[in-house]
This record gives C-alpha cells, sequence and structure tokens, in this order.
C-alpha cells in the first residue's frame, strides 16, 4: 500500500447485514493502511453476519447505527456488495437519504458487486457510467444508467466494480479517488457551488422495476 494518502480522511461503510464479507473487510483494510477511519454503519445495531457467498461467514460490530450517523462527518462512502445485504439496503429511505447526501455534496461514492442496487434505487444512476454484478445490469439500465462489463469504472465522484475478484483494482482505484476528492474539497471555496443533484432531482421517485 502506499504511503498514508488518506490520513484524516473519514469514510462511511454502509451495510446491512448478511453483507459478502471480502468485499467489506479487504476495502476497509486498505482504507486504514491509507491512513483512513473507515467506520462500519448498518441500519442494525449490535452485529452483523458476513457471508461467503451463500455460506454464513463471521460476526462484525457495527461502529454506528445508520440512525445515529450524520453525513455531513463523512468524506466518503463504501457500500460492499452481496445480494442479500443490497436488496435490504435500498429499500431503506434512511440509507437512500445518505447516500444522496453525499452526491448533492459530490462527495466519492465507491461501490461494488450488488451494493449499486442502492444508487438505483436512490436515483443516482440516471445518466451515470457503472459497472456491478453481471445480474443487476439490467436494474442498472432501466434505471438510466450506461452499465459496461469492466473490473472498475470511474465516472467523476463515483467509483463501482464487479466483483470479489477485482477488489485489488478497486481498492487501488477508491483510495486515488478518495484521496483527489477530499483534495479538492479542501481547496475549494465555501461560497463554491458543488455538482450534484438539485433537491427537486433527489425528491423524485425512486425507480421500480
Amino acid at each position: 500500500m502506499e504511503q498514508r494518502r488518506l490520513e484524516g480522511c473519514k469514510v462511511a461503510i454502509l451495510t446491512e447485514t448478511d453483507f459478502e464479507q471480502v468485499e467489506m473487510t479487504e476495502p476497509r483494510r486498505a482504507l486504514q493502511e491509507a491512513g483512513a477511519e473507515a467506520v462500519l454503519i448498518s441500519p442494525q445495531s449490535g452485529q452483523i453476519q458476513g457471508m461467503h457467498h451463500d455460506v454464513i461467514a463471521d460476526k462484525f460490530t457495527v461502529d454506528l447505527p445508520l440512525s445515529q450517523a450524520d453525513e455531513g462527518d463523512f468524506d466518503a462512502v463504501m457500500l460492499p456488495g452481496g445480494a442479500l445485504n443490497a436488496d435490504k439496503l435500498r429499500m431503506d429511505m434512511r440509507a437512500r437519504a445518505f447516500v444522496q447526501h453525499f452526491q448533492l455534496q459530490h462527495k466519492p461514492i465507491a461501490a461494488i458487486c450488488h451494493a449499486p442496487w442502492l444508487l438505483v434505487s436512490s436515483g443516482l444512476a440516471r445518466g451515470r457510467r457503472l459497472t456491478s454484478y453481471y445480474t443487476i445490469q439490467d436494474d442498472i439500465r432501466n434505471a438510466g444508467g450506461d452499465w459496461t462489463d469492466r473490473e472498475v469504472l470511474r465516472d467523476d465522484n463515483l467509483l463501482t466494480s464487479r466483483q470479489p475478484s477485482d477488489i485489488p483494482a478497486f481498492n487501488q482505484a477508491m483510495i486515488q479517488l478518495f484521496a483527489e476528492r477530499r483534495a479538492e474539497q479542501s481547496q475549494r471555496p465555501l461560497s463554491e457551488p458543488v455538482r450534484g443533484y438539485t433537491e427537486t432531482e433527489q425528491a423524485r421517485q425512486p425507480y421500480s422495476s
């Protein structure tokens, strides 16, 4: 890992229970090695369950319940995958509002595997270039996104990846994106508007298939 490029950066790792374990633990380790504070946030409190595909794996302690999380405290958000996790999380209105905040403030969002489902249900896929686990490509396209089968795909402040085998490339691109955006945010005048969705666009009806 490169030198600690994310020293002082605070990253939210947002997940429901039954997430794909390696898609949380490996990016979290990469973030921590780069100097970031990586905070595990969930709609659940206590412990949440990791999975190895369809096999039960380890339990992890939630650092901060989503109900107590302030989006403004974080510089970036990372979304682990896993079909069960992502399918639950996309229906949580607090989770939708959480990621919408990051888009409105033009903060970076990194999502892997099934995690872009939350972006779809939050109205954040429209007009964006994304990749994901191949089984949700139709959801992304139907939500107005441009889906491509790529190891990792960056579109401005949004970074997406397909699956566990892509984690090394995902981690490298995530560290690069988070470092660049944090530097840009620190240099932007307070009066300068950020590029993102308007409040009207944010409030539109979420996509449903």
